[in-house]
């Protein structure tokens, strides 16, 4: 028999850590191999972790609500050791060679560690002065300010004392309220940020530190696209059941020209850049809390104008839905906002780390226009819409970034209306 530490896995690019919500399953219950196991949750989404191997979940390292880093242990599975080859772990010799063992193991994936002959003696962080805080607690008491003379002196409601979130919660609150004492103030309402808002909110400010942020706009002309929607939208729907939006125009548009200029693809670790292979586009969508979430188009380039209508519906359903996964929220490359669904002509998005470029759309337009003709220039109604494309300035100058901006725009103008779907 051997032991295998089941570690919390890197769900996602710039995902750090993971709230342990529900454990599934308890301690001495048989698993299979990648069945559910518990329910993490992430800035980005609530998802399910599947066991990294069979046997018998020996032990749980983390408890429900404690924040754990990406790679620190989170339970311990005890696996007989033949089923290690169905983990993908190396074939085993014959007879055991001398030392620890630990070669035997080398194969092994990279969310999981092996410990042969003994029980892990992982250790709970986060004890100060014999009493335990779990890490969402000292999460909480570190952007609340609360020091640990403080903290000593909350009682805590859970076992043996330990304080729980609803105990720190309940003295922060108390602590801010003889804050509210001005009359004007008193029929204020004050609100917790949820825990969304709070990792998006600090998404955002580690985003404006880290990257030089300029923005280029463009005003592009969408009548083709317009007129051409119009035309096909209704036996769209009827052929494949839902919606056709402007946002796949928009993304086709933006895959062409990534391809155009491949260094914007990339992203940035350190002091090197990172081109990549593949074109993911990513899509905010926003959701009934009016928090944001960005699932991710594969390979956007290779889908035609209907299959990237129809991966955009599916994603944006399910966002609001919160049945996304973590692999559908990461590998993203470049990232589209369309902030004009809310009226809004215009804006400065914030990039989403590691990319180096993000695109906000704005709302089309109708706007008078010199149109050009072979007997002259005459006035006419045209539909609009402005680009604004947010670019890091550490790596992308601003003649990339404004042609880049501007390729998207040639391509939105220049759409084949001949287009079948």
């Amino acid at each position: 028999m051997a032991t295998v530490e089941m570690v919390m896995p890197k769900m996602g690019e710039s995902i750090m850590e993971g709230t342990i919500l529900s454990w599934l399953k308890k301690e001495g219950d048989q698993i299979d191999q990648d069945e559910s196991v518990l329910e993490v949750a992430t800035d980005k989404v609530d998802t399910e972790v599947p066991a990294t191997h069979s046997g018998v979940l020996k032990t749980i390292l983390a408890k429900e609500g404690e924040i754990i880093e990406v790679g620190k242990p989170i339970a311990i599975i005890e696996v007989k050791l033949e089923n290690m080859e169905e983990s993908k772990a190396t074939d085993l010799p014959n007879k055991p060679s001398p030392g620890n063992g630990k070669e035997l193991f080398q194969d092994v994936p990279e969310f999981t560690s092996i410990i042969l002959g003994k029980e892990s003696n992982t250790e709970p962080v986060g004890i100060e002065e014999k009493r335990f805080y779990s890490p969402l607690v000292q999460s909480i008491a570190n952007q609340e300010n609360v020091n640990s003379s403080e903290l000593a002196e909350i009682a805590g409601s859970a076992k043996g004392g330990r304080v729980t979130k609803k105990d720190i919660l309940a003295y922060i609150s108390k602590r801010k309220a003889p804050l509210v004492s001005s009359p004007s103030d008193q029929n204020d309402e004050i609100l917790e940020m949820d825990r969304m808002r709070k990792m998006i909110a600090q998404r955002m400010l580690d985003s404006k530190n880290i990257s030089a942020h300029v923005t280029s706009f463009m005003e592009a002309d969408l009548t083709n696209i317009v007129f051409y929607r119009n035309r096909i939208k209704d036996d769209f729907q009827a052929k494949e059941g839902e919606k056709i939006t402007f946002t796949p125009f928009f993304i086709q548009a933006i895959a062409k020209a990534l391809k155009d200029y491949p260094m914007m693809n990339i992203s940035v670790e350190g002091d090197k850049i990172i081109k990549k292979k593949n074109i993911n586009i990513g899509v905010a969508v926003a959701l009934a809390n009016g928090n944001l979430i960005v699932p991710v188009i594969k390979n956007a380039d290779r889908l035609t104008l209907a299959e990237l209508s129809k991966k955009i519906n599916e994603l944006a359903l399910r966002a609001r839905e919160n049945r996304l996964n973590a692999e559908e929220l990461k590998g993203g490359t470049y990232t589209l906002s369309n902030i004009g669904s809310f009226g809004n002509i215009m804006g400065t998005p914030i990039i989403v780390q590691p990319q180096v470029a993000i695109m906000a759309v704005g709302a089309i337009t109708k706007k008078p226009a010199v149109i050009e003709s072979p007997t002259g220039d005459m006035i006419g109604i045209r539909h609009k819409m402005i680009l604004s494309h947010s670019y890091d300035h550490r790596v992308v100058d601003g003649a990339l970034g404004g042609m880049f901006v501007k390729k998207v725009a040639d391509y939105l103008e220049s759409f084949d209306t001949e287009t079948i779907i």
